[in-house]
C-alpha cells in the first residue's frame, strides 16, 4: 500500500488526468507489472486498511438510503464497521472529525439538493473549516431527462475536494437505473480502501463512462382531448390520447413532455428587455434565435432562489432570496441593457420535462399512449399562476404534434396474471390502475383486483366513472372502494374507506395480494401507509414494530409498490 504522501500526488495525478491519459498510464503500470513477473510479492493479507466508515444519504424517494444501507451491510462482511446516517439527521461538528466518508445523494427539482440533504449541502458551502483528513467518494442519483443531471452529486464531491478532502475513488453519476453502476462504485472503494499488503501498485480503476440514456424520442399526434371534471367542479383534469408510431411501453411507466413557455409570456419579456427576438445566439453550442430560446429551450417560470441570486449578482441588484419568473425580475429590476439581458438568459437552465404516469395499456390501446394531468394552478403574491405543462398540456390541440419519451418505471409492475392486486389512487393517482385494469381485462387475467378511488365530489369528479363502472360490472374489478371527502359535512378519504374494510383487506395481504399506491407524495401515500400499518397491526393482533416488519417483507417481495410524487 502506498504511504499517505505517495497516495496523495498519486490520487491528485489521476484526478488531473484526462481519459487518454488514464489510459496510457495504466497500460505503462500494466507493462511494469509484466516486466517484474519474476520478482515475488507478499501474500495478499485481506486486512482492511481501514475499520470504520460512515455512509451519509440525502435521499427524496428512499432509493439513496436503501443504497446507503445495503452498503452498509456489505462493509460489515469485510469487517468494516459502516456507520449510516441521514444528511438531514448528521451532526455537523462531525464533519471535519471524519476520515473516510462516502455520500449518496440525489437531485431534486432544478439541480436542487433534496430536502432532507440542504442542511447537510449548506453548510459544506459555507467558508470557515477544512477537511484535511477526509477520505471521501460521491455517489449521485439522478435522471438524465434533466437538464441538470446530478448536479447536487456534482456540487458535494467538488466542495468536499475544495475544502481538503482526497477522493478515495472518483465520483460515480447514475441514471434511474442505477443498480449496476451503484454496486460498481461501492466495490471499488471496498478494494481501494482493503490493504492487500503486496508489493504490487495499486491501481486504481478507471472512472465508469456515463451509459447514454438510449431514450427514443417520440413524435406524436394529438387524437383526444377531453376534461373529465364536470361544469361546476374546483378542477381540471385534461385525459390526452397520443398516437405514434413504433411506440413501446409497459404498464406503470410514465411519459415525458418537454412542455413549451406561454407566447405571450415570451412576448412580453422581448418587449420588457427590448432585444430583437431574431437575434441569433448561442446556447449550449446550439445556434437559436432569442424567441426560439424563450420559448422552446428555458426555464422562464418559477426562477430557483439560485438562479434569481445569479440574476442580482449579472445585474448588480440587491434582490432578497426568493422565486421568481424571468419577466416580473425584469418588471422589478430591469436589466442595464441588451448585453446583460443575453448574458442572464445564456446561463438560464433548459426546460425540464415533466413525467405523467401512463393511463393506457399497450395491450388495450395499441399505438397510444394516454396521459391524465390536473391543470395545477397557485397563488403567488396575489397573483394566479398556472403550471407550466399542464396549463400547456389544457391548451395543446387536436391533430398537433407532439414529441415525448417513455420513462421506464421496473419497479411498478403488474405481478403474474393470476395474482391479486389492490391499487390505491386517488385524483390523478387513478392514471396507473387504468392501464392495470385495461392490460388486465386486455390479456384476461385472472387475479382479482380491489379499486380505491377519492376525490372531491362525485357528481363533478369521478375520473374515468363509465369505464370503471363498466369493469366492476363485467368482472374485471372485484372490488370498488369510493371516498369523495367533500359530499359530507366531514372530510372522507381513501384511507378511511381501507380503516371501513380493514379485515378483508387483512385477508387479501396474506393471501398474497400485491398493494399499489399512485397519487401525491404528501400526505396521501404517507396517510395511506401509515393506515395500512395500523390495518396489519390490528387484524395480525401485531405490535407496531412487527407489522413495519411485515410491510418490509411485503416490499422486499415486491408486493407493496409506490408510484408517487
Amino acid at each position: 500500500m502506498l504511504g499517505d504522501n505517495k497516495l496523495k500526488l498519486f490520487l491528485d495525478l489521476i484526478n488531473t488526468s484526462g481519459k487518454e491519459e488514464l489510459i496510457w498510464m495504466n497500460g505503462y503500470l500494466n507493462g511494469l507489472v509484466k516486466a517484474q513477473g519474476s520478482i515475488q510479492a507478499e501474500p495478499v493479507t485481506g486486512t482492511p486498511a481501514v475499520n470504520k466508515i460512515t455512509i451519509v444519504y440525502g435521499t427524496e424517494t428512499g432509493n439513496s438510503k436503501k443504497l446507503a444501507t445495503e452498503f452498509a451491510s456489505k462493509a460489515k462482511q469485510q469487517h468494516i464497521h459502516a456507520k449510516v446516517v441521514g444528511m438531514d439527521q448528521y451532526r455537523l461538528t462531525d464533519l471535519p472529525k471524519e476520515e473516510y466518508l462516502l455520500a449518496i445523494v440525489s437531485t431534486h427539482g432544478e439541480g436542487e439538493p433534496p430536502i432532507a440533504a440542504k442542511k447537510f449541502y449548506d453548510h459544506i458551502h459555507q467558508n470557515g473549516f477544512k477537511l484535511e483528513k477526509l477520505k471521501y467518494s460521491v455517489l449521485a442519483l439522478g435522471d438524465t431527462s434533466y437538464p441538470l443531471f446530478c448536479k447536487t452529486g456534482e456540487e458535494v464531491d467538488e466542495q468536499f475536494n475544495k475544502l481538503g478532502g482526497r477522493r478515495i475513488a472518483p465520483i460515480q453519476k447514475c441514471d434511474v437505473e442505477y443498480e449496476e453502476e451503484a454496486n460498481n462504485w461501492f466495490s471499488n472503494i471496498m478494494k481501494n480502501l482493503a490493504d492487500t499488503a503486496t508489493t504490487l501498485p495499486v491501481v486504481v480503476p478507471l472512472p465508469a463512462v456515463a451509459k447514454k440514456t438510449g431514450k427514443q424520442i417520440y413524435t406524436g399526434t394529438v387524437l383526444t382531448k377531453i376534461n373529465l371534471n364536470d361544469r361546476g367542479s374546483n378542477k381540471e383534469t385534461w385525459h390526452i390520447e397520443i398516437a405514434a408510431e413504433g411506440l413501446q411501453y409497459q404498464c406503470g411507466d410514465s411519459i415525458g413532455i418537454v412542455p413549451e413557455n406561454p407566447t405571450a409570456v415570451v412576448e412580453e419579456i422581448i418587449a420588457v428587455a427590448k432585444v430583437d427576438g431574431t437575434k441569433k445566439l448561442v446556447y449550449k453550442n446550439e445556434e437559436t434565435t432569442v424567441y426560439d430560446l424563450l420559448k422552446y429551450k428555458i426555464n422562464i417560470i418559477y426562477l430557483t432562489e439560485r438562479l434569481v441570486k445569479q440574476y442580482a449578482e449579472i445585474t448588480g441588484e440587491d434582490i432578497p432570496a426568493t422565486k421568481m419568473d424571468l419577466l416580473d425580475l425584469l418588471k422589478i429590476y430591469p436589466v442595464k441593457d441588451t448585453a446583460q439581458f443575453e448574458t442572464i438568459i445564456s446561463k438560464m437552465n433548459a426546460i425540464s420535462p415533466r413525467l405523467y404516469t401512463i393511463a393506457s395499456s399497450p395491450a388495450a390501446h395499441e399505438g397510444e399512449v394516454h396521459i391524465l394531468a390536473v391543470k395545477d394552478e397557485y397563488i403567488i403574491n396575489d397573483e394566479k399562476k398556472v403550471g407550466l405543462c399542464t396549463g400547456y398540456l389544457s391548451e395543446v390541440q387536436i391533430n398537433t404534434e407532439q414529441k415525448f419519451f417513455i420513462q421506464a418505471n421496473k419497479r411498478f409492475r403488474l405481478p403474474a396474471e393470476d395474482k391479486d392486486i389492490i391499487m390505491v389512487g386517488p385524483g390523478t393517482g387513478i392514471a396507473a390502475f387504468r392501464s392495470f385494469l385495461a392490460e388486465r381485462d386486455a390479456t384476461g387475467a385472472t387475479g382479482k383486483n380491489w379499486l380505491f378511488f377519492g376525490e372531491q365530489h362525485f357528481a363533478l369528479d369521478f375520473l374515468y366513472q363509465t369505464e370503471i363502472q363498466n369493469w366492476f360490472e363485467t368482472g374485471v374489478l372485484t372490488k370498488v372502494s369510493l371516498a369523495f371527502s367533500r359530499d359530507q359535512h366531514f372530510k372522507l378519504y381513501v384511507q378511511h374507506k381501507m380503516l371501513k374494510h380493514a379485515a378483508e383487506l387483512y385477508e387479501w395481504l396474506n393471501g398474497g395480494a400485491s398493494f399499489f399506491i399512485c397519487g401525491k407524495k404528501d400526505p396521501m401515500s404517507v396517510d395511506v401507509e401509515n393506515t395500512l400499518v395500523e390495518i396489519i397491526q390490528q387484524q395480525g393482533n401485531k405490535t407496531l414494530e412487527e407489522s413495519k416488519k411485515y410491510l418490509e417483507m411485503m416490499e422486499e417481495e415486491g408486493r407493496y409498490e409506490k408510484d408517487v410524487y
